[in-house]
């Protein structure tokens, strides 16, 4: 059987004599006016069910098939590049849309559309009360903490306590750290810890913000001693060296959540992606880009 889209031809040359060329042709937009069907050459008997039979197997491959918008984190940029085509392997293709999870959540709120969301479970939660993502569909799918890295070579200061991190952060020339106003998780956290450590204004003066981008390239260019961000999103960037998490009654750890969006078309196709992230396979591909895989059910 030779198929292109909105075609199923059946050729079966043992059978020619009596079924000469038998042709089901679907029309779609592709071709000529949305759903018409058009036959060509009278077939009978076996070869007409099996012409039929071959056009409905294409059809309905062409329904399996979707094409679905992700809504998704900056912080799983490198792990989408081996999750990604992992689903698709499954028939589906995914449309992603990366940003800071505050950027996402906004743009989903305002009415934008989409089929599935990956961001923290707070904004998860919110857009849920909302009606934008639908309830009962949210499922956690990993954790990261807060980092700090600096240009690979360069000595790994100590940032093992609060007063060790706020000598650290003084000492250097700049700090590359999320615009909170991006609405990064990693950025309003790290303003709050800069206002509790009393250095705000000292390191606001001369700190590198960035918004959607990886911080550690601003270390990379030597723009900046040090990055802070989540860890996931600090040790893919070359050039650079994680030092490490801030130190405890400092941390934050940020729980990314899945969700299908209530605009979609495609909600079995969604909950089939929130079970692939929330798989094994996915938990591998999580954890080795410093994830903590929540566990899977």
């Amino acid at each position: 059987m030779k198929t292109r889209r909105g075609v199923a031809r059946l050729i079966d040359p043992e059978r020619r004599g009596s079924c000469e060329w038998t042709t089901l042709r679907l029309e779609t937009k592709a071709t000529r006016g949305a759903g018409s069907t058009t036959w060509g050459r009278q077939a009978s008997g076996l070869c007409w069910k099996a012409a039929l039979a071959a056009a409905i197997f294409l059809l309905i491959g062409d329904a399996r098939a979707a094409e679905l918008k992700v809504w998704s984190s900056m912080a799983f940029d490198d792990a989408w590049r081996e999750l990604k085509p992992k689903f698709e392997a499954r028939g589906h293709k995914l449309d992603l849309v990366l940003g800071p999870s505050g950027m996402i959540e906004k743009r989903v709120s305002a009415g934008e559309g989409g089929d599935a969301i990956v961001t923290t479970a707070d904004g998860l939660e919110r857009l849920t009360r909302d009606g934008k993502v639908v309830v009962g569909t949210g499922a956690p799918v990993a954790s990261s903490a807060v980092g700090i890295s600096v240009r690979k070579g360069a000595p790994k200061p100590d940032i093992s306590t609060p007063e060790a991190l706020k000598r650290t952060l003084l000492s250097a020339k700049a700090v590359a750290y999320s615009d909170p106003a991006g609405g990064g998780a990693s950025g309003i956290h790290f303003a709050k810890v800069l206002q509790r450590l009393g250095i705000a204004d000292q390191v606001n003066a001369r700190a590198k913000l960035g918004r959607g981008v990886p911080n550690g390239e601003a270390v990379a260019r030597g723009e900046a001693d040090l990055a802070v961000q989540q860890i996931p999103e600090l040790v893919p960037v070359a050039g650079t060296e994680l030092v490490g998490p801030l130190p405890g009654e400092l941390q934050s750890i940020t729980t990314f959540s899945a969700g299908v969006l209530a605009n979609t078309k495609h909600r079995k196709d969604v909950q089939a992606l929130i079970e692939f992230l929330t798989s094994p396979d996915a938990a591998a591909v999580l954890k080795a880009r410093s994830f903590d895989p929540a566990k899977s059910k």
